[in-house]
């Protein structure tokens, strides 16, 4: 196996759609697709005027995303932070996250991390008020 993989993201599954949640979020994770024994990548859209349909949190994984474009929020435990293009956010593991979408464009978020297999743990009801 050579030392490097290329692959655009565009390439993976799309996850949302596969779990039937397409109609606020497109998510493609390509550790599995770049050969990744490692790191994480995942490039994700939150579609305009939409949230991600649940919040979720680690155990020990630090995780950094960064704004490709489009404008929105992130709650992160109980704050509520405006978020732009080239805004990177470093989350500590045991903080509940989840991301809006303003309402005029979708937000196109990238999210790298460290890979730790069933470290994720979904926050279900995660208010924004």
């Amino acid at each position: 196996m050579a030392g490097y993989t290329i692959k655009n993201l565009r390439e993976p599954d799309d996850a949302a759609a596969d779990a039937g949640l397409s109609d606020s979020l497109e998510a493609r994770f390509a550790h599995e697709d770049l050969n990744s024994e490692k790191s994480g990548i995942s490039y994700q859209i939150v579609k305009a005027g939409k949230r991600q349909p649940f919040a979720h949190k680690h155990n020990e994984m630090e995780e950094i995303y960064v704004v490709i474009s489009g404008t929105g929020r992130v709650k992160l435990d109980d704050a509520v932070e405006d978020v732009g293009p080239l805004d990177a956010v470093r989350i500590a593991a045991p903080v509940t996250r989840t991301f809006e979408a303003g309402d005029d464009e979708d937000l196109v978020l990238l999210a790298f991390s460290p890979r730790a297999k069933d470290d994720a743990e979904i926050v279900q009801d995660f208010s924004w008020d």
